[in-house]
Parts: structure tokens; sequence; C-alpha cells
């Protein structure tokens, strides 16, 4: 009898700093999709090198043409791909262009949405103009480290500041300057993992980060997890290897709770994306008292493993990340 079971292929890997915390999100994600309901596999994509763990030790080679690939001597074709690259060439529309040439139905945004949301100053300047909150920067590019004036610097974004690259995530390349003799190290830092760098204001507040999600029939926006870093910012470390607090729901007035989901919502339709995406922001305090809500950075294809924000989340809403993996994958459908 035909299998009738939808295959789904969990994209991981990648050709960034954060190829191995993208394979954790894979290895969480396998454990949480409805295995009665779909055929999964991990798929681990490294330059041209893309294969199938087919467990035991044993590896199957992608055919790119037609992202298939031979199991006991039949051909298995995917019908969606899971996208959990953090990273290039996930995260950034390269993967999501290759899907649309091979018309694969895929759990992110679209290519020209990856391509923003991955290039923070871009992403930035472009939502100021639907009036959201997002901290001042400056764009540094490689080769004009050298030419920065510092004092101009310290005047238009303060001290301290962040400096970090302009495309990357889990916070590799991220540095808190405190003054302008810490800027140079900090932009070199940088630029070994992005050919350009901000340098971006300090926002002293309540760091946040909160899940969305919509399908045809409804839009879930998650809630807030709260962010206590045990380290000078949220850096690799406190993000992966347990220095931080995550406090799920955050401690947060319920006015803002509600103010925090609407913005949410809000940034995810005037983007037009898809699937799961986590917003970071900084909750500041306005001289009424009332708190702002701070844009830091949008994740398109955020953290899945059990102990992730997205996970901690949909347990905190009363949901089965199961049955949203689910809903997902059939919206595609």
């Amino acid at each position: 009898m035909k299998d009738l079971k939808r295959n789904i292929a969990i994209v991981c890997g990648g050709d960034s700093s954060e190829h191995d915390v993208s394979m954790r999100s894979a290895h969480g994600l396998y454990s949480f999709f409805d295995k009665e309901r779909y055929n999964v596999y991990i798929v681990d994509v490294k330059g041209l090198d893309w294969h199938v763990d087919l467990g035991n030790g044993e590896i199957a080679r992608v055919d790119k043409n037609d992202f298939s690939f031979v199991k006991d001597g039949q051909a298995v074709l995917f019908d969606y791909a899971y996208i959990t690259v953090h990273g290039t060439p996930g995260e950034n529309g390269i993967m999501q262009g290759y899907f649309e040439l091979i018309r694969m139905p895929y759990s992110t945004s679209g290519v020209l949405v990856e391509a923003m949301t991955f290039d923070k100053y871009v992403l930035n300047n472009y939502l100021r103009g639907f009036g959201v909150n997002v901290a001042k920067s400056v764009l540094v590019r490689r080769g004009e480290e050298g030419n920065i004036d510092e004092k101009h610097i310290e005047a238009e974004i303060g001290m301290p500041c962040f400096v970090k690259p302009a495309a990357d995530g889990s916070s590799f390349g991220v540095s808190k300057v405190k003054n302008t003799d810490q800027l140079a190290p900090a932009l070199r830092v940088a630029l070994m993992e992005c050919n350009e760098a901000l340098i971006e204001s300090f926002l002293d507040g309540t760091e946040i980060s909160v899940g969305c999600y919509r399908t045809k029939e409804k839009t879930v926006v998650l809630p807030a997890t709260e962010v206590v870093s045990h380290n000078e910012f949220f850096d690799y470390d406190a993000k992966y290897n347990g220095q931080v607090e995550e406090i799920t729901p955050a401690r947060i007035n319920p006015k803002t709770a509600r103010r925090v989901a609407e913005e949410t919502a809000r940034i995810y339709d005037i983007l037009r994306c898809n699937g799961i995406i986590r917003i970071d922001y900084i909750l500041t305090k306005e001289t009424n008292g009332t708190d702002k809500i701070n844009m830091i950075e949008i994740n398109t294809t955020p953290g899945m493993t059990p102990t992730s924000f997205i996970p901690q989340q949909v347990r905190a809403a009363g949901l089965d990340i199961k049955d949203v993996l689910s809903d997902i994958v059939e919206n595609q459908f």
C-alpha cells in the first residue's frame, strides 16, 4: 500500500558559525514532529555536500535537481522543507530561492523578507518607516573601519554601545563597547563574521523575546520570554551554555504584554512573514512611566531545541508543539 504520509525534510547545518546550533535545532524539531502523520528526515546542508542522515552512520546524498534521495533502492521525494539553518544559506534568502525554483513548499518567509531580516541595518531602516522603534545605529563596511571618527560615534550613538555583525546570529562577533578605545577591536571581531558591522546604541531596559506564527485561520502570538543574562549581555555563552535566566511568561505589565503582542503581529503582517518567527525587544521607560517597545532583531529560523524560547512559549501558551508544527506544514497545502 502506498505510504500516504507527507515526507518532511528538516533542513539544517549551513555554512556559518551557527552550523552546530542549527544541528541542535534540527534534532529538537525531529523529536517534536508527529511521526504518525509525517515521515521526517534530517537533511544536513554544508557547501555542496547535502545529505540525509539515515541513522547508524548511514547517509544518502541529496539530488539537488529535485531535492530527492535514494533509500532502499527507491527515490524519496520530499513534500515540504522545514528550514532550520541559522545563518547562511537558510536565513538570508538563498535556500528559499532554491526551493522556489524547484517549487517545494517551505516553512520560512520568502526570499525578499529573509534577505531583509538577515541584514539588521536594512531591516531597522525599513521598519522605522512604519513607526517601529529601533536603536540608533551606524553601518561600517569592511575596509572602512580604520576611517571611523570615534568621537563622532560617541556623540551620535553614545557609550556604552554594541558592535555586531550586520548579518549574523547567535551573538557571534557581538561586543559591548564601553569606551571609544574598545571600538576598533570590537569592529575587527564583528567584521570577521560579516562584511558589514553595526555600531548600535545601548538600550537599558528589560529584554524580552516573542514568538508568532500565522495560518489561514488564525494568528498566534506566544507569551513573551524575559531574558536575564548573567553576563554583560545575552551573548553566545548566555544563549547556549546556561548563563541566563529565561522567564516565560515575562514579568511585565499586562497592558505592556498586550501592546507587545499587537506590535509583534503588526510587524509580522508588515513583512508578510511565513511560519514561526521570533522578535526580540528591549522595553525601556518613557518619562511618563510607560514602557517603550524597541525592536532589536527578528529571527525567522528561531532555535528549536527543547529548551529554546519557542518551545518554552508554546508550552506556556498551553499548546502542543507537535500540533503547532503540523498547523504550519498543513498551512502550505
